[in-house]
């Protein structure tokens, strides 16, 4: 299979960063693309921009606490916000199958109005393309976006040695709504997927002048697998605490059920932040003063720094260790 490209390709994991690394790093190298973030830092006549792309291709396209077309709004503004940058302009892309719903295709675009609106992004540009019936699964959207710096950008290389790990909110819901939706014998709603924009949450933390690190949303391969990933690319050693991590008790029963971790599930509303220890205070409770950051934690801390490779230890509930690492495959496939 060496010589095939599979699910777990695009699922965020271990052989999307193999894939990332050496084919596509190898032959579009360049000093914008090389630290692979969410977004690239550009600068365009003295201001410093970010701009960032990606690809929906959720399944099912509607589920608890949203759908496609709101999902790709809040996600691109995210990968914006998580680089410090303040989101302006969106792209969308569309790509429909032969005989999908129009009525359906006005409620995506209705999520997507709104979800811009109150993101305070604007949609300024875009493409449709139809392709004929069974050549794709309905819609996919493809976005980009553009925001402008007013501060030092965030990102892995400025995380250092005793800073404290902060998570926003409960763990695993977007994933544990969208698998539920795909399931017979779970109630609908049950599990409300946190799909939101984070620009505005972040905005407060900057007017507050608070003194952030590094952020980064915890979409495919959940906090786990992006922990494991900010650990590598900072070459950092990260512990963090079983006990601490937020999770709603239905995505926990969830969880349990399927024999899986919250920790590796899919959020579309949740990022980490590193900062030093004397601001953690501040960060949790300006977040608890947002609806988006009711149930801010503290989860963990950097502990090394200038490591040849970077790892993450997790302290369990019962009082033993253990590596996290990023998954190796798709977990749950078509998840974004």
């Amino acid at each position: 299979m060496d010589d095939l490209i599979m699910l777990g390709h695009g699922g965020g994991g271990r052989l999307t960063s193999e894939l990332v690394h050496d084919l596509f790093l190898k032959n579009f190298r360049n000093s914008h693309l090389e630290p692979l973030n969410d977004s690239a830092l550009l600068t365009v006549d003295q201001k410093s921009l970010s701009f960032t792309t990606d690809s929906y291709t959720v399944n099912p396209i509607f589920f608890p606490g949203g759908n496609i077309g709101s999902l790709a709004v809040h996600g691109t503004v995210n990968d914006l916000a998580m680089s410090g940058a303040c989101p302006l302009y969106l792209s969308a892309g569309f790509i429909i199958e032969e005989g999908f719903r129009l009525a359906d295709l006005e409620k995506i675009v209705i999520s997507m109005a709104t979800a811009a609106q109150s993101s305070g992004v604007q949609i300024v540009t875009g493409d449709t393309k139809v392709v004929p019936k069974g050549m794709a699964d309905g819609i996919y959207i493809n976005t980009a976006g553009i925001g402008v710096h007013e501060k030092l950008p965030f990102g892995p290389q400025r995380i250092k040695k005793d800073d404290l790990i902060i998570v926003n909110g409960t763990i695993g819901d977007h994933g544990a709504a969208v698998i539920t939706s795909r399931e017979e014998g779970f109630p609908e709603s049950t599990i409300i997927s946190d799909a939101s924009s984070l620009n505005h949450l972040v905005l407060k933390l900057q007017k507050n002048s608070v003194n952030i690190h590094c952020l980064r949303d915890a979409t495919r391969g959940g906090a786990g697998g992006v922990l494991a990933e900010l650990a590598e690319q900072s070459r950092t050693h990260l512990q963090i605490e079983e006990k601490s991590l937020p999770v709603k008790e239905e995505v926990r029963g969830f969880a349990e059920i399927y024999g899986l971790e919250p920790l590796f599930l899919a959020n579309e509303g949740k990022m980490l932040l590193f900062c030093p220890a004397d601001e953690a205070e501040k960060v949790i409770q300006i977040m608890k003063h947002d609806p988006l950051g009711k149930n801010a934690a503290i989860i963990g801390r950097v502990v090394e720094e200038n490591q040849p490779t970077g790892r993450v230890i997790m302290k369990t509930l019962i009082g033993g260790e253990r590596i996290i690492d990023q998954p190796s495959g798709d977990l749950v496939p078509r998840i974004c």
